[in-house]
């Protein structure tokens, strides 16, 4: 299903952006050595109800995961990338903390996620793989108009991955949004251009490049849900709600 927002469902996608942008931010400053993801999980489910929202997440049960998920926000620490199941874990100075939220507010649905490195411990490598990222996301917006394809949005930030020498995997990537977290199209991190769904001023994206240090092979954890980096190496995840309009790409869950 690919759904085109009307302006009052654009209006409302707006709102929900700017929630999860405040959720996230607010999460990451709270976040320090010591901090348990379990805490984390309780955080976010505080806001997200005094919000009115909804969790996208609590009852999702997609056939690659061991659903229900059963909680409100991914939690992916080092090696781990993609949907994070929070457990008894607390944080140390140098871990690379991935959060990803996605939460529904008046019926419309946003989808963010940030990496950053928690406490003091100095990370070269790791600040890189999250710039590099975040330069991914930042192409793929630019590129992101209307007459453009999905394929160009793929191009723009595979070709950012790997220049940068990353494997890319293109089993999970971005999405679209709407009333429902996953919808198409499928945005793959990498592609060619001129190929896809053509978009739409209207059309709710999720942009998510992701990287691997040394690879592009997944291994689901023992939890049935956390995704990992199969030589153990780390892991870096970037990603924005955009709304497509007249003159571009509007970025929904930018940070205040």
């Amino acid at each position: 299903m690919i759904e085109i927002l009307n302006p009052d469902e654009l209006s409302r996608a707006r709102q929900t952006g700017a929630l999860v942008a405040d959720i996230l931010q607010s999460i990451k400053a709270r976040s320090t050595v010591g901090t348990n993801l379990l805490d984390i999980d309780r955080w976010a489910r505080a806001m997200i109800t005094e919000a009115g929202a909804k969790s996208c997440y609590v009852d999702y049960a997609p056939s690659f995961g061991r659903g229900p998920f059963g909680h409100y926000i991914c939690t992916s620490v080092n090696d781990a990338v993609l949907h994070g199941l929070p457990h008894d874990y607390a944080l140390a100075d140098g871990d690379l903390l991935t959060l990803d939220l996605a939460v529904s507010l008046r019926g419309i649905v946003a989808d963010s996620a940030i990496t950053f490195i928690v406490g003091n411990a100095p990370s070269p490598e790791s600040a890189a793989m999250i710039a590099v990222t975040e330069r991914a996301l930042a192409a793929g917006i630019a590129t992101a108009r209307p007459g453009a394809r999905i394929g160009d949005i793929s191009f723009a930030i595979g070709t950012v991955l790997t220049e940068a020498g990353y494997p890319v995997n293109t089993e999970f990537g971005g999405h679209g949004v709407g009333s429902t977290m996953h919808q198409d199209p499928h945005i793959a991190n990498s592609g060619r251009p001129g190929r896809g769904y053509k978009l739409r001023p209207g059309l709710l994206l999720a942009l998510e490049p992701w990287v691997m240090a040394d690879t592009a092979e997944l291994v689901t954890d023992a939890d049935g849900w956390t995704l990992r980096s199969a030589t153990g190496c780390r892991t870096a995840h970037s990603e924005h709600t955009i709304a497509i309009t007249d003159d571009g790409a509007e970025i929904l869950t930018l940070p205040k």
